[in-house]
């Protein structure tokens, strides 16, 4: 597994065949190979742009959620991860150690839009004990990319 090659499209997935054989010394033929192997095998799972959604006219809202959850047995913690990443709200959503369980990432309209999935779908899995909400206010930095750009927020500078 070429790790250099992996950087290089975490970095920016629209480098050409051609940039990318020259930045790792191969022919065009080979990086082809090796990115066709690495998604054959699972390694490569997809190609994404990183949205800064504050910047388009229907932005989202995102929240991050945080899951308690009593697993069945047998059947671990999976039977609830496979429920929940079914939902269309759910973009993520992660196996934690510590004072949760899972980190669910969800988008919605509006601030009323996710509670009340939250409150009507998540919060009545049978295997939920409780939930934590927390809106995301804003993306500075999002998979590796800058999203701030030096902008100031609403509230002005205070020193403390």
């Amino acid at each position: 597994m070429n790790m250099k090659l992996l950087k290089l499209l975490n970095k920016n997935a629209r480098y050409s065949l051609e940039d990318l054989a020259v930045m790792l010394g191969e022919s065009e033929d080979e990086v082809a190979k090796e990115i066709d192997q690495m998604e054959k095998d699972g390694i490569i799972c997809g190609y994404k742009p990183v949205i800064d959604w504050e910047k388009v006219d229907h932005a989202y809202i995102s929240a991050l959620i945080e899951l308690k959850v009593i697993p069945k047995g047998g059947l671990g913690f999976e039977e609830v991860a496979e429920r929940v990443m079914k939902y269309p709200e759910v973009e993520s959503v992660y196996l934690m150690s510590g004072g949760y369980d899972f980190c669910v990432i969800v988008k919605g309209k509006t601030f009323q839009e996710v509670a009340m999935f939250v409150s009507k779908e998540l919060s009545t899995i049978d295997s939920v004990t409780s939930t934590a909400t927390h809106f995301m206010l804003r993306r500075y930095k999002e998979m590796d990319v800058d999203l701030y750009g030096g902008m100031t927020d609403d509230r002005g500078n205070f020193l403390l």
